[in-house]
């Protein structure tokens, strides 16, 4: 049972009533998370412009930023976050079920991604610490001070969202992935 009130779709106003308008045209439905974010439209109004943001103008591909969601997930136990992440990640960025799976634990085949993920997850374990050595290791890889700053909001945003969803005991609406598959 989910620990915090959702707002559904056909109550919202104002701002809400307008992005839950864009999430159902962007995805076809309204995930039970933006209906929690709902209770602060203010909440739910920076997330989608974040997400757009990124989407839109950062330089990480789809693939990318659905594997890092999918180790944010892993490590913090979020069977919602896994659950979305998995279906986007294999239905919409071309990730195969493998390649979602690996991502889960840090791993990826292309030395690129690999990096991004190995940054991510020194990102998350470390709590935001990351050495001079996983740096250069990063820059190496081929990777900009513009995409490391990058790979960092992915891993904010995914805190973030694994973070509510688990206090929120949101109802997965999603194919199920459990963390401990």
């Amino acid at each position: 049972m989910q620990a915090l009130h959702t707002v559904e779709p056909e109550m919202a106003t104002g701002d809400a009533a307008a992005l839950f308008t864009a999430t159902h045209q962007a995805l076809g439905v309204v995930p039970n998370l933006a209906r929690v974010m709902a209770n602060s439209p203010a909440v739910l109004k920076a997330y989608v412009g974040v997400v757009t943001a990124l989407s839109a103008e950062g330089t990480l591909s789809a693939g990318v930023r659905e594997s890092i969601a999918l180790l944010v997930a892993q490590e913090n136990g979020s069977d919602y976050c896994l659950s979305v992440h998995t279906f986007r990640g294999t239905r919409t960025a071309g990730l195969t079920a493998a390649e979602a799976t690996r991502a889960r634990r840090g791993k990826a085949d292309a030395p690129w991604a690999a990096a991004v993920l190995d940054l991510a997850a020194a990102t998350v374990r470390n709590r935001g610490t990351v050495t001079d050595e996983q740096l250069a290791a990063a820059r190496r890889a081929g990777l900009s001070d513009g995409r490391i700053v990058e790979v960092i909001a992915h891993v904010a945003l995914s805190m973030f969202t694994t973070y509510l969803a688990t206090a929120a005991r949101v109802d997965i609406d999603w194919p199920l992935v459990r963390h401990t598959d």
